[in-house]
């Protein structure tokens, strides 16, 4: 029998998870061990884009388990060319690599643009650059593109040939975007940030500039993809075509997996042995993320997602009418961000602690901000309940 004491006695200590330990799940409600319940408006950071246990998942996973389970790339396997397939029908990509997450995809997007740049334009063309607040992953490679100090500290000398200029600033940024520059990198929203969408005019001139100084790119979604913000993917709602695109999280339903899509013409680049994965595209991942892009593909789930997410602000703002609690609510489709107005009584910690109490899963964003990023079929009336449970909570906190 394992218990919450085994966490700090065998795990290196790099999380701080909650008290509870879980013990099964289904759709967007969760038990631990001692069977108290719970509902789940954090689907794993955004991972469990159709709750937890979906029997068409499950089958998925168990009609492919009687088949293959593992493969190298010296093969192919069915799963992951009917998957391949399906991003290839609902996006701009005309070529897909199979990774296992969203840092690898990001990894392998930096170097397909250095590659292709190299071989295309010149061997100093190597530059990227990337934004502040940003979040690619936790690799060298991903917290270098970060820039933040609390993820660098302690583990340089970094990565170099990377450049950072200030979020949806439009000033110099002709000088960030040269005629050196490989590739820029950016989230169309900043998730970890606290929601922060990119203003159309900083990505239409970010646009330009690529176009101009022939730089390539790359939006990350690994986390605004596979429906999250009310599109299957967040670059459909900022009339902007991607050269190469990173998902993951989502697009699994809870299997790890990442993915990389661009043009034929992008990923003539990498050619054979350039890059890899052992477990990039395995059939078990492959075929559960083939049911999961089938579902979200469909406009009636996405139309549900925009649905939803009226109906969460409409309710937050009441509780905000009620206790002045968020500074800001922001949102982009089922992913949402509430800056909390902070005091010594009333802060993430302090939230993450009530609410938990009393059975009500969220995530932090920034050091201010709850993020609330449910499964993308959650019931109206689980939403509801939820939020009276958050209402409850902060009304403890600041009364």
């Amino acid at each position: 029998m394992v218990t919450r004491t085994d966490f700090n006695q065998y795990m290196m200590p790099t999380y701080k998870p909650a008290e509870f330990i879980p013990s099964k799940a289904k759709g967007s409600l969760l038990w631990d061990k001692e069977n108290k319940k719970y509902i789940d408006f954090a689907s794993g950071i955004a991972v469990s884009s159709l709750g937890h246990c979906h029997p068409t998942l499950n089958k998925a996973l168990a009609d492919q388990s009687k088949k293959i389970w593992h493969l190298s790339n010296l093969l192919t396997n069915e799963p992951a060319l009917r998957l391949a397939k399906i991003f290839c029908k609902h996006t701009f990509a005309e070529k897909v690599f199979f990774a296992n997450s969203g840092a690898e995809a990001v990894e392998g997007a930096i170097k397909t643009a250095r590659k292709y740049a190299y071989l295309n334009h010149s061997k100093r063309k190597n530059e990227i650059v990337s934004f502040s607040d940003a979040f690619h992953g936790r690799t060298m490679m991903a917290i270098a593109l970060n820039g933040s100090d609390r993820f660098i500290e302690g583990f340089g000398p970094m990565p170099e040939g990377i450049k950072h200029h200030p979020f949806n600033d439009e000033n110099k940024l002709e000088k960030a975007i040269t005629k050196k520059t490989a590739a820029v990198i950016l989230e169309l929203v900043q998730g970890e940030a606290g929601i922060i969408k990119a203003k159309r005019g900083f990505v239409q001139k970010i646009k330009r500039l690529c176009k101009q100084n022939k730089a390539l790119l790359i939006i990350d979604e690994v986390q605004s993809g596979a429906g999250r913000t009310g599109t299957l993917f967040a670059y459909e709602q900022f009339d902007v075509k991607p050269d190469i695109l990173c998902c993951a999280k989502g697009i699994g339903g809870g299997i790890p997996i990442g993915a990389i899509l661009t043009s034929s013409q992008i990923a003539e680049c990498m050619q054979l042995g350039s890059h890899g994965s052992t477990f990039g595209g395995n059939p078990l991942a492959c075929a559960v993320a083939e049911q999961v892009m089938m579902m979200l593909s469909k406009k009636s789930l996405l139309n549900g997602v925009k649905k939803k997410e009226k109906l969460f602000l409409k309710e937050l703002k009441d509780i905000n009418k009620e206790f002045k609690c968020f500074s800001a609510i922001r949102s982009s489709g089922l992913w949402i961000g509430c800056k909390l107005n902070v005091s010594e009584n009333f802060n993430l910690d302090t939230m993450m602690k009530a609410c938990y109490a009393k059975g009500l899963m969220i995530l932090k964003a920034n050091n201010n901000t709850i993020r609330i990023a449910p499964s993308l079929i959650i019931e109206d009336d689980l939403i509801l309940k939820g939020l009276e449970i958050l209402r409850q909570a902060i009304q403890e906190q600041i009364r």
